[in-house]
């Protein structure tokens, strides 16, 4: 219990640095600057510092995180297939979707430093144990590199999938869903990958360990990542407006309703009237309104 109270406080304490640091970079740096740094330089990534809870408990840790940043992140995302994806939509210049990226990658170099720092300091014995094993760290991916590939990129598709469904709704229900989100698809593709999906927050824990080369760890944590957000922007949109603006998938409806022509019959005086089902036609022969037979020739 006491090493859970040490991990709690050391949550809050990062969220509580990272707000201060928001507020005070909203008075020094522009908007543009701010925008594009603080809200995503100033998001440190705590790393795996539950280690040696149980699931339980780190799964809700996972989801109280999740939550938290999702309140108080004021739109960072800290992920860069996030901001590919804002990029892809139109939503972000090039520019500032490189100076993101950039951000993000020193946001979690930043983050994972820290943590290290905290763990040094041996609060607790699973602060200890990590100290010892942290140099001869093994690799995360625990299948065969192209299901590892695969996990990463289902994680991404239906985590993008969500997050383009809910990004117009109220925080109020955007925040707990997208939380909830990530800790099933931690809890369901963890034991394979780690279940990042997100290629800053990778680099930054497991490409340094043994076990997997350079290039495994960047076909599995960012190809994988960014093939999925692909796949659930191209199926939620049925095109990718930065590429092309065609729709592949769905076609629009006209929004003018053309009117349907009221089906009427014509009688004598012009007057419509609609046919009655079942009556019968009062129609003349061609011959004539007498009755009589038509002439006839020799």
């Amino acid at each position: 219990m006491a090493g859970l109270n040490v991990s709690i406080a050391f949550f809050f304490l990062v969220a509580g640095v990272c707000q201060a640091l928001r507020q005070l970079s909203k008075r020094l740096l522009s908007p543009g600057a701010y925008g594009c740094l603080a809200r995503e330089l100033m998001l440190m990534e705590i790393g795996p510092w539950g280690g040696g809870f149980g699931p339980d408990v780190v799964l809700t840790l996972l989801f109280l995180l999740f939550a938290v940043h999702g309140v108080s992140s004021d739109g960072a995302s800290a992920n860069p297939t996030v901001s590919l994806q804002e990029f892809l939509l139109l939503e972000s210049s090039l520019a500032a979707t490189a100076t993101k990226l950039l951000a993000q990658g020193a946001g979690t170099g930043a983050g994972w430093a820290v943590t290290k720092l905290y763990w040094s300091w041996e609060l607790t014995h699973f602060h200890l144990i990590q100290n010892l094993i942290a140099s001869e760290c093994s690799s995360s991916i625990h299948t065969s590199l192209h299901h590892a590939a695969f996990v990463e990129g289902i994680c991404s598709f239906f985590f993008h999938l969500v997050l383009l469904k809910l990004r117009q709704s109220h925080p109020m229900y955007q925040v707990p869903v997208l939380a909830a989100t990530v800790t099933f698809l931690t809890y369901t593709a963890g034991p394979f990958t780690g279940a990042f999906f997100n290629p800053a927050l990778a680099a930054a824990t497991t490409f340094h360990c043994s076990g997997s080369s350079f290039w495994d760890y960047a076909w599995v944590y960012w190809l994988g990542p960014l093939a999925g957000m692909l796949a659930a922007l191209f199926l939620y949109q049925g095109n990718i407006p930065r590429l092309f603006q065609k729709n592949l998938l769905y076609s629009q409806k006209s929004k003018y309703k053309i009117p349907k022509a009221r089906v009427a019959v014509h009688t004598e005086g012009d007057e419509p009237q609609r046919r009655r089902k079942g009556e019968k036609s009062n129609s003349e022969p061609p011959w004539g309104r007498g009755g009589g037979e038509p002439n006839t020739f020799a």
